[in-house]
């Protein structure tokens, strides 16, 4: 499937976290979804236990005819109702922080026209206001200046800095641009040179953004590989380096422990807002201060908005009755921090609840036929899918009823959300891609039924689906800016190679990082178990080896499908790029998914819960 778990009581905990716990959650909270073999949260498998006690009323039901079940020793949920509905009124409300804000980015805008004269400066100032989070600001502004610097852009190849990070900015806004740029400061031993009048600080900043320009690879560029290579030894032994900065010195460790595909773009605004913060002598520069004092009004005025909307998203999960679904994952609030994380923009309120909520329906799901339901039940609740009926439910256990009814309602109800911007119906889009997805999660319950291990292709192929990817997205996307007319939208919907390679990322990564529980727990559906059955003899190593350079490459041509210009509206193709990017966070350096440790509450806490200090 595609979200995984851990298991190993016959019961599983009430989502009902105690006093202390609810005091705790305002310092930390938790997130703990695991990811399977494509993308959403994975479930470890479980023992097999007899007279399980949930949903079914056993009382109805002789001792032969209760089914054997696997059920998950999943995290309790750590953000209970009582804890959301309580948080205060956010302390940055009211007309008089808009009217600062707006203040600002007035005074935001004319520093544009200042740095026109410096085409470096310009590109800058571009890459200050982006990684604060405030570029949506001055979007008109930032075109302008882009136009200007690639019109110009010999001059930004001066030095190693100023030529990665302009290559870096102009090939994330799509302009037509190449590496072979940085032929220049390449040595034939594949090492990058600075210029030797640079500080040593000033040789790390332009290491690390080599560094960060290395990861907007496409297809066959070997020189960003080298520099990819390089820039990681480098920053790695700068971090042990005394003398340093120490705001530089915590820039370079984010970078590193995050890479591109998982620091998501609200952490990362949240991040160097303490980063620059840090960095007293940049800050007290005066337009620098203006950018900062900007960058932390406006994250707080977001996030009173977002907390809003929080309590309302933790009220319908409440009210759901998905609560008394004991045996799944309770992930929504987490689910809601990612997309907040993706996408902060006041505009798109139907957007992250769009998202939040599909991704919730399919971690029910997902629980149900990775572990819970047995072949014959999750057969019948196919079947009553597909039927897309309520009537059809009436011989489905009650625990499935209440899923389906919630799934039924909530797409319906997100289709109507997604006819308001389109224009038209979109039903039957998902219906498809939520048939596909159970179709593809009911293949692997049969193969764990009978400890099938299937060939590698055939696990990749099924599992590409069963990421979760496609459905989770489809809708939200549907309500953010522009009509998508049928022949565009499927270039980033089903069959694009786009939105292949977003499932196989998620797969993949997932097995990777899961792979040591589902072990322990006695799991055979994974990448890696496919590909040492294809190739007898063959490790753990040698499969996790290959399955890494292979995802690499993936990752390369999700950039080229992601950047190249083909007609899909920019918003639409970012926020469905930035989906796959925020499952990819989960999976940074373990499962996140199935345990929610201490990095994933405090980024919960970062996002939606604590302001910035002014």
């Amino acid at each position: 499937m595609a979200l995984s778990s851990a298991f190993s009581y016959n019961f599983c905990l009430k989502s009902q976290p105690s006093q202390s716990q609810s005091q705790s959650q305002t310092q930390s909270h938790t997130f703990a979804v695991n990811k399977g073999k494509a993308g959403l949260p994975l479930k470890p498998r479980t023992k097999v236990f007899m007279n399980n006690p949930l949903i079914v009323n056993q009382a109805q039901i002789t001792k032969t005819e209760i089914p054997e079940r696997r059920i998950g020793n999943h995290h309790p949920n750590l953000w209970g109702d009582d804890f959301i509905q309580s948080l205060p009124d956010h302390p940055y409300q009211g007309d008089h922080y808009a009217e600062r804000c707006g203040k600002l980015i007035s005074e935001v805008k004319h520093m544009f026209i200042v740095a026109e004269k410096d085409v470096s400066q310009l590109l800058f100032l571009v890459d200050n206001i982006e990684r604060l989070g405030i570029d949506r600001h001055f979007q008109k502004e930032i075109k302008q200046s882009l136009d200007l610097v690639y019109r110009n852009w010999g001059e930004c190849q001066r030095d190693l800095n100023t030529t990665a990070l302009s290559f870096r900015i102009l090939r994330l806004h799509r302009y037509s641009v190449s590496p072979g740029v940085l032929g220049p400061f390449r040595t034939t031993s594949g090492q990058f040179l600075c210029s030797t009048a640079q500080s040593e600080e000033e040789k790390i900043k332009s290491v690390l953004n080599l560094y960060r320009a290395s990861y907007i690879a496409f297809p066959g560029e070997k020189i960003l590989d080298e520099a990819k290579q390089f820039s990681t030894s480098y920053l790695t032994e700068a971090l042990h380096k005394t003398g340093i900065n120490s705001s530089l010195l915590y820039e370079i460790s984010v970078n590193l422990r995050y890479e591109w595909y998982t620091l998501l773009p609200r952490l990362e605004a949240r991040k160097y807002i303490e980063i620059y913060g840090e960095n007293t002598s940049w800050a007290r520069m005066a337009d620098n201060e203006k950018l900062l004092s900007l960058a932390k009004m406006d994250f707080n005025m977001i996030q009173s908005l977002h907390q809003q909307e929080l309590k309302a998203f933790s009220r319908w999960w409440r009210e759901s009755g998905l609560p008394n679904v004991d045996f799944a994952r309770h992930r929504h609030v987490e689910f809601f921090f990612m997309a907040c994380a993706i996408c902060e923009d006041e505009k798109y309120s139907a957007f992250r609840s769009s998202l939040a909520k599909s991704c919730v329906l399919a971690t029910y799901l997902d629980d149900t036929y990775d572990t819970y339901g047995t072949v014959d039940e999750l057969e019948l609740l196919t079947q009553a899918i597909k039927k897309w009926d309520p009537a059809s439910i009436n011989q489905l256990p009650e625990y499935m009823k209440i899923i389906y009814m919630v799934l039924y309602n909530g797409i319906n109800e997100m289709d109507r959300e997604a006819q308001k911007f389109q224009g038209r119906e979109t039903l039957s889009h998902a219906k498809d891609a939520w048939e596909t997805y159970i179709d593809a999660m009911l293949q692997e319950a049969k193969w764990n039924a009978t400890k099938h291990i299937p060939t590698l292709a055939e696990h990749i192929e099924n599992g590409t689906i069963s990421s979760g990817k496609r459905p989770t997205t489809l809708q939200a996307i549907l309500t953010a800016d522009g009509i998508v007319p049928e022949d565009i939208f499927h270039k980033i919907d089903y069959p694009s190679r786009f939105d292949n390679l977003g499932g196989f990322s998620l797969r993949v990564r997932g097995d990777i990082k899961s792979f040591k529980g589902e072990v322990d727990r006695g799991e055979t559906n994974s990448s890696i178990v496919s590909y040492m059955k294809d190739n007898p003899g063959s490790t753990e190593e040698d499969a996790l080896n290959y399955l890494v350079n292979l995802l690499d490459e993936r990752h390369k041509e999700l950039n080229w499908e992601f950047l190249k210009n083909d007609g899909v509206p920019t918003c639409s193709k970012d926020y469905s790029y930035d989906v796959a990017r925020g499952y990819l966070h989960f999976y940074n350096e373990r499962d996140g998914f199935s345990f929610a440790y201490q990095e994933i509450r405090d980024h919960v806490n970062q996002i939606l819960i604590e302001p910035v200090s002014m």
